[in-house]
């Protein structure tokens, strides 16, 4: 690969009915580091007329990539984003009807409504970071700092040019504007990963992994006492004192309304829930969705002015639950109610750990005054100060503005009871639910494990019943999770567990000791080479 020693940028200023230009080219100051191992930090920050930006963009030209492999991060954790070759296109919305689009608001879980797709082979995009790879050599491009807008990539095979773009229209600037703050490196993919995150100055809160188990898969909204204590029961069979009891989505009346469980299924209350978990030994998690309210909750009914308005109209975020909308960080009785919340699952209930979940909801958009990944960043900082030291497992939440503030995060999209879902359902977004496409990114998200936070690929099944994954696929997704995970947690009945089943569940916990020796891409194929033994072991799927 070739890297062209400059990058040229252009600013373009709306400024009282007349318009700003700023274009420069700057060039790349590499740093040589030892052996081939180069870096460089390249920050555009020129001083500005006051003015409202209208397009913020930047040209790096990279040459010789036609067999190169190239990573464009995906917007939020469950965005599939794999490795692409100059044959690869990414689909977006593109042939799903209007109505059909509209409808279930299926452009509002990723990033399609502020992305063009152009949905052309060999032209792939990203977000915050990308980087290209032949064999083991990567060169890595990467924002610094997205508080001034996304960070947005889009790279041509054909025309072998990157452009940057930044995600910060209608932003009201003056004076110094850092219109792009990036980091490029090229070398090893832990040289490259490791200069990035020490130039951050990002370290991830917690090196302490977490496993156990999660009610969801095993029980979605159907959770009750009962379930909690036949559960628990289960979990003896496997579980160690100190690992994870997460009850997940159910324990609600309604999405928003966090105040108080839903009484006809936890008639003793949440409290008794967590005193049970930890009687049994185990930390107690429970889920949330703080920045969000579903139709028909209690909060909206009440609070309709606590809802996030676009054009005047609350902003209607995806089809879960019937439908639900973002809540307004703006208005400081959102955060009192949100304090609130947290305030009673931790001090009045005495749970340990939170797992937040449809955090994208809080930044839909940006202003004049703040980016939407200003406002994202802006969000996630509150959760971190009201959860304090009680850890926080993130999900639904765009990649970048989660580093470093929660200490377990979310790298792929939810893992499905089946392979790949149903036929119809893989014409929806990229955020979908995919068994491997969940394993795909977990592999090619796993440089931000130990980096950014300890990375949660989502749940692993070892169950005979209510599953349509063949016996072959449970174990692929059991050992990809626990090779580059910080969470592994099952979301089975562990009760109903025969003794091949718990035999294997040992040695699917074993393997976090295990070393990654390679990750292979031949068409579609992933190719996992590890060992945990005298000799190389590899696990591969399509």
């Amino acid at each position: 690969m070739n890297v062209s020693n400059g990058i040229k940028y252009t600013l373009l200023l709306g400024n009282d009915g007349e318009g700003s230009a700023y274009e420069q080219q700057i060039p790349i100051a590499w740093e040589e580091g030892e052996g081939s191992f180069r870096k460089a930090m390249v920050r555009i920050a020129p001083t500005v007329e006051k003015g409202s930006v209208i397009t913020a963009s930047a040209l790096l030209r990279i040459k010789d990539t036609a067999s190169a492999r190239v990573f464009m991060n995906g917007y939020q954790t469950w965005t599939y984003c794999p490795e692409y070759s100059s044959r690869s296109r990414i689909r977006g919305m593109h042939g799903i009807p209007n109505a059909i689009k509209h409808a279930f608001s299926l452009d509002r879980y990723g990033d399609y409504h502020f992305v063009d797709y152009p949905f052309k082979r060999g032209v792939v995009h990203g977000v915050s970071y990308c980087y290209f790879r032949e064999g083991s050599r990567f060169l890595l491009i990467g924002s610094l700092d997205e508080t001034n807008g996304y960070t947005l990539f889009e790279y041509s095979y054909k025309g072998q040019l990157l452009t940057i773009r930044r995600d910060c229209e209608e932003l009201e600037v003056e004076g110094r504007f850092e219109v792009f703050s990036l980091f490029i490196a090229e070398g090893s993919e832990d040289e490259v990963f490791d200069a990035w995150f020490d130039a951050m100055g990002i370290k991830p809160i917690t090196t302490e992994p977490i496993s156990g188990y999660s009610s969801w898969y095993n029980r979605y909204q159907d959770i009750s006492d009962s379930t909690i204590t036949e559960d628990l029961t289960g979990c003896a069979k496997v579980m160690r004192g100190g690992e994870l009891f997460q009850i997940d989505d159910g324990w609600e009346p309604f999405v928003g309304d966090w105040l108080e469980c839903d009484s006809a299924k936890f008639p003793n209350g949440m409290r008794a829930s967590a005193e049970a978990i930890h009687s049994n030994g185990y930390k107690a998690g429970l889920w949330l969705a703080p920045f969000v309210a579903q139709k028909g909750s209690k909060l909206i009914a009440e609070h309709p002015d606590w809802l996030y308005l676009h054009n005047g109209e609350p902003w209607l975020l995806g089809s879960n639950w019937g439908g639900f909308y973002s809540l307004d960080i703006d208005n400081p009785e959102v955060i009192d109610y949100i304090r609130r919340v947290f305030s009673r699952v931790f001090d009045e209930w005495g749970f340990d750990l939170v797992k937040l979940d449809f955090l994208y909801g809080a930044a839909p958009f940006g202003s004049e005054t703040e980016t939407r990944a200003g406002r994202m960043i802006r969000a996630m900082k509150l959760l971190r100060e009201i959860c304090g030291s009680h850890p926080i497992l993130g999900c639904g939440v765009p990649v970048m503005p989660a580093f470093g503030l929660v200490e377990y995060c979310r790298v792929s999209c939810d893992v499905s009871l089946d392979w790949d879902d149903k036929p119809w359902m893989r014409m929806l977004h990229r955020e979908r639910v995919s068994t491997r496409q969940a394993m795909g990114n977990t592999v090619f998200r796993r440089e931000l494990n130990g980096r950014a936070y300890l990375s949660d690929p989502d749940v692993f099944f070892l169950r005979e019943k209510n599953i349509r994954l063949s016996p072959a696929q449970k174990l692929k997704l059991a050992k990809i999770n626990a090779l580059f995970g910080g969470v592994l947690l099952t979301s089975d009945n562990i009760g109903e567990y025969d003794g091949s089943a718990l035999a294997a569940y040992k040695d699917v916990m074993s393997l976090r000791g295990a070393k990654v020796t390679g990750v292979e891409v031949t068409g579609r194929t992933v190719t996992v080479r590890y060992m945990d033994g005298p000799e190389e072991e590899s696990i591969s799927f399509a």
